[in-house]
């Protein structure tokens, strides 16, 4: 392990400091397990670009690190190509609007031309943005669903898609030769912008957004459905809301306390649509307005939360349950309309939920299953561009509330997602149905399929090392000769799926996840989180009773 007391001195005595950043550091002087986490290795850098807690030192997010990291950047587009660009883009959290400026001021101060979004918005946008200005690179500052301590720092390619392995270790390797404060450059932000080297970006570029997003509309009939929607104080209320009006839907109300962006997120300590605690305002909303559906966005709007009124009864679909819905419905519409392509293709994760291949079969759609990471979907999108199909891209979902049919976007997006949700309910509404009727017929056509996601938080040094022994534990002997009726087992770090007596390629970027595919269909995917501290484990399995105790069995391993 490196010195981190000799680091710690030497921010404590860097001039570059502020009175303030020096007083944060201060305050921790005499507890050294503290300045060991906070100084023990540099925040980790790639493919899902940065992911810290706001605090001053090296394995945190702060205006060194955004710095630092900016400046590889630039120095990787500036020996790539001549007079490079990148597009900028922000959320709601606290910091997000400061980060963003000393990207763009650093970027600019290197030569780098910088579009930069005047106002907070959705991470699709960016990915648009990219593509819309032709840039070489973009950088959205956001920690997605994150508790409010912390931020980050993501930074996709030329074609709107977030770094794969390749450019993150590129721009790392630049990272790695810099010395945090005395081999970065940064311009004065407010000279930079009068001299248009950080361009403000215009409404032209929202509102071609917003058009993108229109045309994905599936269903034109007359909108009567009641909807409510909550941002949780994040940056998706102006496009959400603009998007719903101009697809027709009139009867919107938004819950108040989590409407304006607010980076603390004081109703929902985790503003992640997926999880009850985020969505208890809006299912209290829903259910005295007697509405039919609540739609909620995350802090940077890439994923949506759906819940159901049943009958006076709220409930929470979950990201694989509105994947196989949307999948259903996208498929039909476009049948229906004679708009579905010759060779249609189903993009998915590889832990969301395998019933989407048994349907995918049924409807004679491809399926290509990826990485978890949605920009493992997005490099799908951009090669069936670069064999000139991509018209034949229908559908990519993950199991996180993850939703996209729009190309001209290379990332989740809930823009697109919400609307899609909205047209759905209000087609099934015309029917007497809602979504979980649609998805109880689906259950009874293909199987019972259940899915569960567990969930184990190792903080700090040790937690590291705790997810570390855990995922060899999972590949070990004792446990392989704990689970029954294993049929193959897929490791993907060492890239083959294992049978009996072969093994098959995964064709696929390696990566730390191991997949136990059981004789009954059920599958447990494990893999450590990308962007917290924390340990994974994706249940699939027929029937309710199944599933508990798949879930039982895994959580004694783990516990």
């Amino acid at each position: 392990m490196r010195d981190y007391s000799k680091i710690y001195e030497s921010w404590l005595n860097s001039s570059l400091l502020n009175q303030d950043e020096k007083d944060e550091l201060l305050a921790i002087k005499d507890n050294d397990e503290l300045i060991k986490d906070r100084f023990y290795r540099d925040l980790a850098f790639g493919t899902g670009g940065l992911r810290g807690v706001m605090e001053v030192g090296t394995n945190r997010m702060n205006r060194f690190i955004i710095r630092r990291a900016t400046q590889g950047l630039a120095n990787y587009l500036n020996k790539k190509t001549i007079n490079p660009s990148v597009a900028i883009a922000y959320d709601s959290r606290n910091h997000s609007d400061e980060f963003a400026r000393e990207t763009a001021s650093t970027l600019a101060a290197n030569g780098v031309k910088v579009y930069l979004y005047q106002e907070l918005m959705p991470t699709p946008s960016l990915s648009f943005a990219v593509r819309y200005f032709k840039c070489d690179a973009g950088v959205v500052v956001t920690a997605s669903h994150n508790p409010k301590i912390y931020n980050g720092y993501k930074v996709y390619g030329p074609d709107g898609c977030q770094c794969t392995d390749k450019l993150a270790n590129a721009v790392l390797e630049e990272i790695l030769a810099l010395d945090m404060f005395n081999d970065v450059k940064v311009g004065d932000y407010e000279k930079l912008v009068k001299e248009n080297k950080i361009i403000l970006i215009n409404e032209d570029c929202f509102e071609a957004y917003i058009e993108s997003t229109l045309k994905q509309s599936i269903y034109q009939e007359k909108r009567k459905l009641a909807v409510v929607y909550t941002p949780l104080n994040g940056a998706g209320r102006r496009c959400v809301t603009t998007i719903l009006d101009r697809d027709g839907f009139k009867n919107v109300s938004i819950v108040k306390e989590q409407e304006m962006p607010n980076g603390n997120f004081p109703t929902c300590p985790y503003p992640n649509p997926e999880i009850h605690e985020a969505l208890k305002l809006g299912i209290e909303q829903l259910i005295n307005e007697t509405a039919d559906i609540l739609v909620a966005t995350d802090p940077d709007s890439d994923r949506c939360g759906v819940v159901v009124n049943d009958n006076g009864q709220p409930h929470i679909l979950t990201g694989n349950e509105v994947g196989l819905i949307l999948f259903d419905a996208v498929y039909h519409a476009k049948k229906e309309q004679d708009l579905l392509p010759h060779n249609p293709v189903l993009v998915k994760t590889i832990v969301s939920s395998d019933m989407a291949t048994l349907m995918a079969k049924d409807f004679k759609v491809a399926v290509k299953e990826v990485l978890t990471g949605f920009k493992y979907i997005g490099e799908q999108i951009l090669f069936l561009e670069q064999k000139g199909i991509q018209d034949d891209y229908l559908f990519g979902f993950e199991e996180s509330c993850g939703y996209l049919t729009n190309t001209d976007v290379r990332d989740k997006d809930a823009v697109n997602a919400v609307m899609l949700v909205c047209e759905v309910a209000n087609h099934l509404k015309s029917q007497g149905l809602t979504m979980l009727d649609r998805l109880n017929e689906l259950y009874k056509k293909y199987g019972d399929y259940k899915t569960a996601l567990l969930t184990y938080e190792f903080p700090g040094v040790e937690g590291m090392n705790k997810i570390k022994s855990l995922m060899s534990f999972f590949r070990s002997d004792k446990v392989k000769e704990s689970i029954k009726d294993i049929d193959h087992i897929g490791d993907y770090q060492l890239g083959y799926i294992f049978y009996e007596d072969k093994k098959e390629p995964t064709n696929l970027p390696t990566s730390d996840v191991v997949k136990f595919f059981l004789k009954d269909h059920a599958t447990i995917t494990i893999r450590p989180s990308g962007t917290e501290p924390k340990l994974k484990i994706y249940v699939f399995a027929n029937g309710e009773q199944r599933l508990e105790q798949l879930k039982a069995l895994f959580n004694d391993f783990v516990k």
